[in-house]
């Protein structure tokens, strides 16, 4: 066959082969709208599914999965976009595919507070320089998990099953100013009582850090990594596949806290999202 015959006949019919691509109405989530720092799923017809090639939202990838006759992903809200959201759809036709996604604010608390400036002072240099190292490590894991299979089947569930002392989201203003928020929920706790793994994962971190303490990072597959701070004892290593429900540690007061508690942590990739959103999430 020539060239020209190849352009003219085989060319054509690869073309029109393929799926056509979707439309922003193709697109569906829920919560909707979802609400900033939480976990959502973004839907596709199963039927124009097979025209998307990659998908991000907020700098992540998407993972879609097809179960029964819907496909769908995890995605996440950072916890301070209240104006919407754009999820960039790549389709096998060479297209893109915008949609805008609305967002409402999560309502988080704020505690004011004024306080003498010396109390408020940043850490010197070679704290800071340990802190970011921490980060980057923890940073690393997060991103590392969007090429993990997804290792779990069932739900997740919450780490302890007592009272939370401290819910996520909630921020702190010295003198007006915005300076940190609560990523995380904090369960109460004896030192040495049991700490659970939210669910299946492989431990990829188990260290000393300055604020965290003694931390375990659990990669769970397709972007979402759980973390749990502050512990008096590791009782797993890194590179271990844990169960869901299994006891990987126990409470402590380590790193900078003022007592006892669990601070567990959840993340789609880097972002950091309300725990709430995703127990009993599959």
């Amino acid at each position: 066959m020539g060239l020209w015959a190849m352009v003219a006949g085989v060319l054509p019919a690869t073309v029109a082969a393929q799926p056509p691509c979707l439309a922003p109405r193709d697109v569906s989530f829920a919560p909707s709208p979802p609400r900033a720092g939480t976990l959502f799923r973004v839907h596709l017809p199963p039927s124009l599914a097979a025209s998307v090639t990659t998908a991000r939202l907020a700098g992540e990838p998407l993972h879609f999965r097809t179960v029964g006759d819907s496909v769908s992903a995890f995605a996440a809200v950072p916890v301070d976009s209240t104006r919407g959201l754009t999820l960039a759809l790549l389709c096998t036709n060479g297209a893109r595919v915008d949609v805008r996604i609305p967002t409402r604010d999560g309502e988080y608390p704020l505690e004011r507070l004024t306080v003498a400036p010396r109390f408020s002072a940043p850490p010197d240099s070679a704290l800071q320089a340990r802190q970011r190292r921490e980060a980057a490590r923890a940073a690393e894991v997060s991103r590392a998990s969007h090429a993990t299979p997804r290792l779990f089947t069932e739900p997740f569930l919450v780490p302890r099953t007592t009272r939370i002392t401290s819910g996520f989201g909630g921020g702190r203003t010295f003198n007006g100013t915005v300076t940190s928020r609560h990523m995380g929920t904090d369960y109460a706790g004896a030192v040495g009582a049991p700490v659970r793994a939210a669910n299946r994962g492989i431990v990829r971190l188990v260290d000393g850090f300055h604020l965290g303490g003694n931390v375990i990072y659990l990669d769970h597959g397709e972007g979402l990594v759980t973390a749990y701070l502050h512990l008096s004892r590791h009782r797993v290593a890194e590179g271990d596949t844990v169960s869901r429900g299994q006891v990987i540690g126990d409470v402590g007061a380590t790193g900078r806290v003022t007592g006892p508690h669990l601070h567990f942590i959840v993340r789609y990739g880097n972002v950091t999202v309300d725990p709430e959103s995703v127990v009993e999430r599959k």
